[in-house]
């Protein structure tokens, strides 16, 4: 009896716990359902900007929990371009990503931005600071300047257009959800919010 009072206990407060994240409020229902391009695996969209404070406060949570997140979960890291003004930070983004460097040097250009004061949306600082950290200067110039940067950063546009962010961070779970720090009411709310919508996901998967 004790027993079977506990697990009904824990039910009960999982369902509560649940229950708390709810569309129309801490997430929203994308209709209709975007194709993903993640190999079968539940894709995560970051829709980020490194010059966003908030983007910055959330990478080590989004970090921590893509460590522990389930073989099952892909991560996409999209750059918004809400001016032209955010484009150098996008190209940026696109640079190191064809280099093979965002593992590396993501996190860096936020706390270089943000900590150090260091004006990585300067293009010329960008390729001074992308020698300090080992990458070639001319390869850095070659590929932030080509077709191929430029292709990708249109993409990025039509994504944004496609699911109408209008904020960052802003996360979209297998093209079916959508969420964001405002949504979700703060940095560790959302990815508590992603957690449940890769979850919702995975259950709608499966019927």
């Amino acid at each position: 009896m004790k027993k079977w009072l506990l697990a009904s206990a824990f039910t009960l407060l999982a369902g509560a716990a649940s229950a708390q994240i709810q569309p129309g409020r801490e997430f929203q229902r994308i209709e209709p359902q975007r194709p993903v391009v993640a190999d079968g695996r539940i894709e995560v969209i970051e829709f980020f900007y490194y010059g966003c404070p908030v983007c910055y406060e959330t990478q080590p949570l989004l970090s921590r929990w893509l460590s522990k997140a389930p073989e099952y979960v892909a991560i996409r890291r999209v750059p918004a371009l809400s001016t032209e003004a955010w484009e150098p930070f996008a190209k940026l983004f696109y640079t190191l990503e064809t280099l093979g460097q965002v593992g590396r040097l993501h996190w860096p250009v936020y706390d270089y931005f943000h900590f150090e004061n260091v004006n990585l949306n300067d293009e010329k600082i960008m390729a001074d600071w992308a020698a300090r950290n080992g990458i070639e200067r001319q390869k850095f110039a070659e590929v932030y300047s080509s077709p191929g940067v430029a292709a990708k950063v249109a993409e990025a546009r039509e994504l944004l257009k496609l699911y109408g962010v209008r904020a960052v961070p802003t996360f979209v779970v297998d093209g079916k959800f959508l969420t964001s720090a405002r949504l979700a009411g703060g940095t560790e709310q959302v990815i508590r919010v992603v957690d449940h919508l890769v979850k919702l996901a995975r259950e709608e998967r499966l019927r």
